[in-house]
This record gives C-alpha cells, sequence and structure tokens, in this order.
C-alpha cells in the first residue's frame, strides 16, 4: 500500500514538475515535458508509471493560477483577438481555432493554432503569397480513429504573434482529429464562438475594474 502511495505522489510530482517546464520553457509536447521532469527528478522513465497528458493539463492549469494569475489572461485575451482578426483574413478557408488558444492555458511561449481547409492546397500558399506574408511550411501529423494522416502546417508572423495554421482538405472540416490530451476529437472554434470569448473577457476585465 505504501508503495502504491509512493506511485502515486511520485506520478503527480511528475506531472507537476512537468506542467511547470510547459510553463517556464515553453514545451508544447507532453513527451518531451515528461521526459525532463524525469530527467529532473533521476526518475528512470522506463521503470515508472508516468502521468497523463490530461494530468499534466491539469497541473498546467494549476500552475498557471498559481503563478500567473495576474499577466496570463490578459495575455489570453489580447491572442484570442489576433485570433480573431486573423480568422476574418482567413474566411475563405473556413478557419477553426485550436489548440492552447482556445482552451485558455496559453502564454507567451504558445502559437496561435488554426485549422483551414480547402479544396487545393495551394490555394492557401497563393493567398499568404499574395498578401506578402513570408511563411514557412512544417509538416504535422494527427491521429484519427484510423490510423495517423499528415498534413502541412503554415507558420507566419502576424503583428506580435506567431501563428501556425494547418491545411486539410475542404471535407475534414467535418472530421476534427484526436487530442493529444483526452483522445477525444479535438476542440475546434469557428470565429463566432471566438468573437464571444473575446467579449466575455472584455466584460469580465470591466466587471474586475469596478
Amino acid at each position: 500500500m505504501a508503495s502504491a502511495r509512493k506511485q502515486a505522489a511520485q506520478r503527480q510530482q511528475l506531472a507537476q514538475v512537468a506542467a511547470r517546464l510547459m510553463a517556464e520553457q515553453g514545451i508544447r509536447d507532453f513527451r518531451v515535458a515528461k521526459h525532463k521532469a524525469a530527467h529532473q527528478m533521476g526518475i528512470d522513465v522506463r521503470q515508472s508509471i508516468l502521468p497523463k497528458n490530461s494530468e499534466i493539463e491539469a497541473a498546467l492549469a494549476e500552475h498557471q493560477r498559481l503563478f500567473s494569475a495576474e499577466e496570463q489572461p490578459a495575455e489570453l485575451a489580447d491572442m484570442r483577438r489576433a485570433a480573431l482578426s486573423a480568422m476574418r483574413v482567413l474566411a475563405d478557408f473556413k478557419p477553426r481555432l485550436v489548440g492552447d488558444v482556445l482552451s485558455g492555458l496559453a502564454n507567451v511561449y504558445s502559437d496561435i493554432q488554426l485549422h483551414v481547409f480547402a479544396e487545393q492546397s495551394e490555394s492557401f500558399d497563393l493567398f499568404l503569397e499574395a498578401r506578402g506574408i513570408p511563411f514557412d511550411i512544417v509538416e504535422r501529423r494527427y491521429r484519427f480513429s484510423e490510423g495517423h494522416r499528415f498534413y502541412p502546417a503554415f507558420r507566419f508572423v502576424a503583428g506580435e504573434h506567431r501563428f501556425e495554421a494547418t491545411l486539410f482538405s475542404a471535407t475534414e472540416i467535418r472530421e476534427a482529429p484526436r487530442s493529444l490530451v483526452d483522445g477525444s476529437p479535438m476542440e475546434r472554434a469557428n470565429a463566432a464562438r471566438v468573437a464571444r470569448l473575446v467579449d466575455e473577457a472584455e466584460v469580465e476585465g470591466k466587471l474586475a475594474r469596478l
């Protein structure tokens, strides 16, 4: 029993250290954060039960509540406003906000992550080029119920924010990839929903200043 309690405590501490690394170093890969946390704690990952991604996400939310309660909400609101502006520009590609900016866990290290959709993949390249927006393309792997698929992701800067827009086919707007946190379909938000989040944050900010 004592051993089980020790393992549970170690797992919780690993989740907390991994969350701190993600918050302070901008690590976005759960696996990398787990292994770095285990290394710091002197734990052999081959002989230990590592925390679930959902446990690390919960620990990250708690870390931000304790240590970033003043600046993080303002940073998040600013990133959501930037996301909404970009989504309006990219309206022809039916953009959806995903990731930490949508979940509320974003900080200064976070990219604004979008999913965009097009009948012809080259149309998105041409759109960015026509507007003089420099971009890099990287490959991203997403998990679906039947396995993994690979997609081009366009990385660019707009204003003070970094964006990553992953390009899907037009029909894939109806099928979200699996979340790395809990394996359920990834949450996606359209521009109308992001606008509501922005408005709600502004109302909360005004109330807080009363």
